[in-house]
């Protein structure tokens, strides 16, 4: 799922990890590892469900020095180790190593019991400061709700019934329903959270949303050589307050805020918060079948399958990759090649209609992305569609 920041979420359940005897914890490691590269180049957020972690279930000590040895090899750093088995497994791996600990934006820890507080305070004076305060104690699942997009979250039943125990015990009983409001109409000059067929109704016709078309002149601009242009994050606030303007039809000058990465971070957004992903539900499976194909048949696929979007999210994929194509023209100054935009962009184009995409499936998706990244001009070649 994603944050409210719109950043990418990973989550541990402790209550998912079988007893020690029957876990091969070098392949544990490898998942870690394989999971946090999915992410690490950009800005993440971690939930740690920490509820069922019992003495059955905590990896060894001996795991723990693997660990250590295995991402010093890889990563070359000193670092400090928590010693304890509660955390181990968690910021050892993904929090005490440069690589992964530098995007790592929030920890949140959720059903903390006494002794890891008691645990943190004691070592926090080694810990820098800068990275406790990306860490978050939460007694309830409710309070995951003012940081995250609460209901993409694959929460295990075992914790949402450990959650309701103790409200249970604080109150006497379990708390009331919440009654949720029923959501706003858009505005007329809505940008962001409405289909593209409501953006172009209110924007005569228009078939590239305002958003995007000023958000990719300004970057053709001024951002083409901007290293590590659509990885770094900007101003949570500030991004808000972006939206608004857009949101309420007022103009926008990017100049003003005197960081490049804002109109890259306001078009990702705009792409995350479309109700159906410009690439559109029914393309998902297909393209997921993207790495059965044979090598040299691939770009042919990936033309096929773009054939068959609707003439709208055609014209506004088109327009996007022309941009992403001329930025990874320019991965000399950037550092972003079609690789790189594929990890940032995949998500952002293609989702599953329910739930969120699975781990196994951002091969695929990133691999898709990346083909038309690379093979722009060759994909979109022979599609002409009017008023485009």
């Amino acid at each position: 799922g994603d944050d409210n920041s719109g950043r990418k979420v990973i989550t541990f359940s402790c209550c998912r990890m079988p007893p020690s005897h029957q876990l091969n914890h070098t392949r544990l490691l490898e998942y870690l590892k394989y999971t946090l590269d999915q992410y690490v180049e950009n800005d993440y957020t971690v939930v740690y469900f920490h509820y069922g972690l019992k003495s059955l279930n905590k990896p060894s000590l001996k795991w723990l020095q693997t660990a250590y040895k295995e991402f010093d090899r890889k990563y070359v750093s000193k670092i400090f180790i928590l010693p304890s088995v509660i955390f181990k497994s968690l910021l050892t791996i993904s929090f005490s190593f440069p690589r992964y600990k530098k995007n790592l934006k929030a920890l949140y820890v959720v059903h903390p019991t006494n002794f890891i507080k008691i645990l943190w305070n004691i070592f926090k004076p080694l810990i820098s400061h800068k990275f406790g305060k990306k860490i978050t104690y939460l007694n309830y699942l409710s309070d995951l709700r003012e940081h995250l997009k609460y209901d993409q979250l694959n929460i295990p039943q075992e914790v949402i019934r450990h959650d309701e125990n103790l409200r249970g015990k604080q109150k006497g009983k379990l708390p009331p329903l919440v009654k949720v409001p029923p959501p706003r109409p858009p505005l007329p000059t809505q940008q962001f959270g409405v289909s593209l067929q409501y953006i172009k109704d209110k924007n005569k016709g228009e078939l590239i949303p305002p958003v995007m078309k000023e958000t990719v002149s300004y970057l053709k601009r001024k951002g083409l050589q901007v290293e590590g242009l659509f990885r770094r994050s900007a101003s949570i606030q500030t991004i808000k307050d972006v939206q608004k303007l857009y949101n309420q039809g007022k103009s926008v000058n990017f100049d003003d805020y005197n960081d490049i990465h804002i109109p890259a971070v306001i078009l990702k957004t705009f792409l995350r918060e479309l109700p159906q992903p410009l690439l559109t539900f029914e393309c998902y499976d297909h393209i997921l079948g993207i790495t059965s194909v044979e090598s040299s048949l691939r770009v042919t696929r990936c033309k096929k399958i773009i054939q068959g979007l609707p003439e709208h999210n055609y014209v506004v994929l088109k327009y996007l990759i022309c941009f992403l194509h001329m930025v990874s023209q320019e991965s000399i100054y950037n550092r972003m090649t079609a690789s790189s935009l594929a990890c940032v962009f995949g998500l952002n184009l293609i989702r599953p209609s329910k739930g969120t995409a699975s781990l196994s499936a951002l091969v695929p998706l990133n691999l898709f992305t990346e083909l038309l990244i690379d093979f722009y001009a060759n994909i979109f070649n022979s599609r002409t569609v009017p008023g485009e």
